[in-house]
């Protein structure tokens, strides 16, 4: 979890579920989804998985510092609440893909929704599942919502389904034509969606 305070008090106008890119000195950028919702305050806080060989991801791992400037270009993106509906929410997550999901689910909380919701998080290993308490606290304080965990390598993880998180979701519901559907991670996933 990386967090960002913007300069001189100011906060970044911005919806859940927006991201926004990290300008790096050689010109290149690269993409993090804003894993808080704006209610929260003006901190950013980013989910950032450690990718073998990814030059930013190592700077992040291994020498960026407290206090470090970053330059930053956001709010960008439409993958956003649309709160114009009274269905069921399915939000779909995959690894990191929980980051812009969780920022809209903080957002329909504080909203008080009392829509259904259920979040289905997929990784590989229980260790990817890195905030899975945290869905745990939501589902003890809105009746509402409901989580499940998908984990796709083999042994034994409390609680969660196994395989793929996509087809858990269709085991489920093989229609999901009646619910609004948030889907977030990485490209197969959202392929499979």
């Amino acid at each position: 979890r990386l967090r960002l305070a913007p300069p001189h008090g100011e906060s970044l106008n911005r919806l859940p579920g927006q991201y926004l890119d990290v300008l790096l000195p050689d010109g290149k950028r690269r993409a993090f989804s804003i894993a808080n919702a704006p209610h929260t305050g003006s901190e950013i806080e980013l989910h950032v998985r450690h990718v073998a060989g990814g030059d930013f991801t190592r700077h992040v791992f291994t020498d960026l510092q407290p206090g470090a400037m970053l330059r930053v270009e956001g709010p960008l993106g439409t993958f956003v609440p649309r709160e114009d509906s009274e269905r069921p929410l399915l939000f779909v997550a995959g690894g990191t893909g929980f980051a812009p999901v969780k920022a809209l689910i903080e957002h329909f909380l504080h909203l008080g929704t009392r829509r259904a919701m259920t979040l289905y998080w997929g990784a590989r290993n229980e260790a990817e599942l890195y905030l899975r308490n945290l869905p745990e606290i939501w589902t003890t304080v809105a009746p509402s919502l409901r989580f499940v965990p998908v984990i796709s390598e083999n042994g034994h993880v409390d609680g969660a389904r196994r395989g793929l998180v996509h087809e858990a979701v269709l085991a489920e519901h093989p229609d999901l034509s009646a619910f609004d559907v948030y889907m977030s991670g990485p490209p197969a996933l959202i392929d499979a969606g």
